[in-house]
């Protein structure tokens, strides 16, 4: 049985004490949120953007909130204010649910997922996942494949800094790409 996103949490401290010289428990990161965000484009269809917001809220198990944009882009056609995506941001037990979800679930059907690059761990001490099609989430899968859209995942943690972050995150299981199976292919 796998270890829940729970009981990895509690055990950071014994796992990572020693590596990263942690004095105490209250030194440990932990996880502070999930957002889930998803563009739509320049699509003015409210039967396209009622999929994408209908399909995010059955993904995240909570209402999406409308992005604006902050300026206006002439080339594109946006307006300052006008709606450019969704979001939604988890947090507690959804946010524990989701990412054992991602991890479990949504991550090994991603199609030619190879594991995620340590690299994509920023320095403030958190990830963005890109995933190209929803339909890698079981809520959304068997659903018609016509408007297939992309989602961005950012896990945000207290971490201070790029190295703690990726041990942190490679000990609640995110399925890091191996760096030398990385050279290895690229030779």
């Amino acid at each position: 049985m796998t270890d829940t996103i729970e009981q990895k949490q509690e055990d950071v401290f014994n796992a990572l004490a020693e590596p990263l010289d942690y004095a105490s428990e209250q030194a440990v990161p932990e996880l502070k949120k999930i957002v889930v965000t998803s563009g739509i484009g320049s699509t003015t269809d409210p039967d396209k953007i009622e999929i994408v917001q209908d399909r995010l809220a059955k993904i995240c198990a909570q209402k999406p909130v409308p992005t604006k944009a902050k300026q206006s882009i002439s080339s594109f056609n946006i307006r300052t204010g006008d709606v450019v995506g969704y979001k939604v941001t988890l947090r507690g037990e959804r946010m524990r649910a989701f990412l054992n979800k991602l991890i479990h679930v949504v991550l090994p059907r991603t199609k030619d997922f190879r594991g995620l690059n340590p690299e994509s761990v920023d320095e403030m001490g958190n990830i963005t996942i890109g995933i190209d099609e929803h339909t890698a989430f079981p809520e959304t899968s068997d659903e018609d494949l016509e408007n297939v859209f992309g989602l961005g995942i950012t896990v945000v943690t207290t971490a201070e800094n790029q190295k703690e972050a990726y041990q942190y995150l490679d000990h609640l299981g995110l399925p890091f790409a191996d760096e030398e199976a990385e050279e290895d292919s690229g030779q």
